[in-house]
């Protein structure tokens, strides 16, 4: 059986010694953050901060910090839960495994909320300042709850059917926020909270908005999971428990049980309201993608009521430039719904978003090409209808770049290959055709390559058949090139980056430059041996890793504006090149600032590490 709540896990992990309780005074502005990334990139255990200075809550991190940990939390459920997700992209598999599906209706008794008078999470009452404040970036504009379960409900349908579980981050104090009253709640686009707030909307009425900290590990899972239309989370959470959750129903200042539910188990509670459109500067956050998301109004909550349960632990996380814990977290996610995709997307074979590039950013596919297998030559066809069904799914569609093959050119290739679909992309496309760029659309709220909030453009590299091409692995040193572009630097077969001038917004730097780049060089110069070209203001950098030059290329461009080609050409209003494909890949000054360590911070947890200190073997 799952676990009922969150200190039934961390005494199962630290009686398996996969956890470590840290019993020095540890600060949650910088150093519990900094400490967090040093042990998830050392492969190391969940850590329980019991002395959080300012707080009288243990603080617990690193819970999904390995694929494995994780796996193993969920050891009980995990095989059932495959079969459901395999059963749901295939149900014709339950005739040729029926007995691998014995175990469904019980999970399917366990998914069913159970709702009580009251519980544990409501036992005690406290301030929102009582609770920890965790700071994990020096730019943060303040605390923020990094693991928030926020659950709405349906004001036209009310009731968990039509609920909405995510995980949209908090910030719980802020110059623009009233002390112990208000929070801010950052939901981005393609969230289902959004929904209910645009029926409150709609209605004139305030949502009513919960949120829940820490619980059942299940419900962490669930609040992220890609789930398909009309699958609560919550029901969700209870099969991956193994147990159906208990909830509840909080009161109100006057004694009335509110129209929404919190677990009974839940470590902290939450509960309000978010009046209408009213919003308030959120902001700046280290986010995921390695870069400060800045200040911009999101919508505010307002707090009637903190609460939480005996003993209760605070569990958080700590995001930044990959890899963090939010890596192994959603290799599992994506083990899980992996099963879901062929009757989400008839035809996709595999999907990986590539976490290097900070997820949203790039995207990967494997597809089918069987539109025309009598043509002589296969050119994307399939893929196309492929691709423009995968930018509609859900999350899936805040990629901004998709890289989609034919697998029937290579049966034995995946999408999370990143580097086999690379060289299989780059050996075959030709970017007279194969580049199809969408403007003026909506990217991830994280995303600052775009024109505005939100804003941005997306592209699909389609492609399939026989190979055109041997990718190149070194470049002739002896190639001159123009003036102030130089210092050519290899980053995978067929990748080269190119170090350039700074970007400018105006004059004779920016686009300008790039696209006087692509005229010089001509379809004769020898660069065009590479398919792929970056344009980057450290050619070093970018290509000391695979990591690297994913990161930059991804996350600091904008298809539209910075796609530029060797032999450009629009014909029909389809934009292609006969030579190199070029992303601009340069820092441009609209982009936001990169999160950087305190170094002073640094020094003193590493001071910590020596022998006989309190991190000792955990760095």
């Amino acid at each position: 059986m799952g676990y009922r709540n969150l200190t039934e896990c961390v005494v199962d992990l630290e009686r398996h010694g996969m956890l470590r309780r840290i019993d020095a005074e540890i600060d949650p502005r910088l150093e519990m953050a900094e400490i967090q990334r040093r042990v998830y990139r050392a492969g190391g255990p969940a850590l329980l901060f019991n002395r959080p200075k300012g707080c009288r809550f243990p603080m617990l991190s690193n819970l999904f910090g390995t694929l494995e940990r994780t796996r193993w939390i969920f050891r009980d459920t995990l095989r059932r839960m495959e079969h459901i997700m395999r059963l749901k992209g295939d149900p014709a598999w339950a005739w040729r495994r029926p007995w691998s599906t014995m175990g469904v209706p019980l999970a399917g008794f366990h998914a069913l909320p159970r709702v009580g008078w009251s519980g544990a999470s409501s036992r005690h009452e406290v301030k929102l300042s009582d609770l920890p404040g965790l700071v994990s970036w020096p730019g943060d504009g303040g605390p923020y709850v990094t693991l928030p379960l926020v659950y709405s409900e349906s004001p036209v349908r009310p009731g968990w059917m039509k609920s909405n579980l995510g995980m949209y981050r908090v910030q719980l104090a802020g110059a623009h926020h009233e002390p112990d009253r208000e929070v801010g709640l950052h939901y981005q686009i393609h969230r289902g909270i959004g929904v209910h707030h645009s029926e409150a909307i709609a209605r004139g009425e305030s949502l009513r908005v919960a949120i829940w900290v820490g619980g059942p590990p299940a419900l962490t899972v669930s609040a992220v999971m890609p789930l398909p239309e009309g699958v609560p989370e919550v029901a969700f959470a209870g099969a991956l428990a193994g147990r159906g959750i208990w909830y509840h129903r909080p009161r109100d200042s006057r004694g009335m049980a509110m129209r929404l539910l919190v677990p009974s188990q839940a470590d902290f509670c939450i509960v309000g309201t978010v009046d209408g459109r009213s919003t308030k500067p959120e902001g700046p956050f280290g986010d995921h993608l390695g870069y400060y998301s800045l200040k911009h109004d999101f919508p505010v909550m307002r707090v009637e009521r903190v609460t939480h349960r005996p003993g209760a632990i605070w569990p958080f996380t700590v995001v930044g430039r990959p890899p963090q814990e939010d890596t192994s977290f959603g290799e599992f996610i994506h083990e899980l719904a992996a099963p879901v995709l062929p009757a989400v997307l008839p035809g996709v074979r595999s999907v990986h978003a590539v976490d290097a590039a900070g997820v949203h950013p790039l995207l990967l596919a494997v597809g089918s090409e069987r539109y025309v297998p009598y043509a002589r030559e296969r050119t994307p066809q399939e893929l196309l209808t492929q691709a423009f069904a995968i930018l509609g799914q859900g999350q899936l569609s805040l990629a901004k770049y998709l890289l989609i093959v034919a697998g029937d050119d290579d049966p034995s290739l995946r999408a999370d290959d990143i580097d086999g679909l690379f060289r299989h992309l780059l050996c075959r496309a030709d970017w007279r055709r194969d580049a199809h760029v969408i403007t003026r659309t909506t990217i991830d709220t994280l995303d600052y390559s775009g024109d505005g909030l939100n804003s941005g453009s997306k592209v699909i590299l389609a492609a399939a058949g026989a190979p055109r091409r041997q990718l190149p692995v070194a470049m002739d040193s002896t190639v001159s090139w123009p003036e102030g572009w130089g210092a050519p630097r290899v980053c995978a077969p067929g990748v080269l980056a190119l170090r350039g001038p700074a970007w400018e917004q105006a004059g004779s730097g920016g686009h300008a430059d790039a696209r006087r780049l692509a005229l010089s060089l001509g379809l004769d110069h020898p660069v065009n041996r590479f398919p792929l070209v970056l344009l980057v203001d450290d050619s070093d950098f970018v290509s000391a890793s695979r990591e690297n030059w994913l990161w930059a290329a991804f996350t600091r461009s904008n298809p539209a504006a910075d796609l530029h080609g060797i032999g450009e050409m629009i014909i029909d209003k389809h934009w292609g090149c006969a030579g190199s494909l070029m992303i601009d890949a340069r820092r441009k000054p609209h982009h936001a600032p990169p999160l950087v360590e305190d170094p002073e911070v640094t020094r003193r947890v590493e001071d910590m590490a020596v022998r006989g200190g309190p991190l000792e073997g955990l760095l």
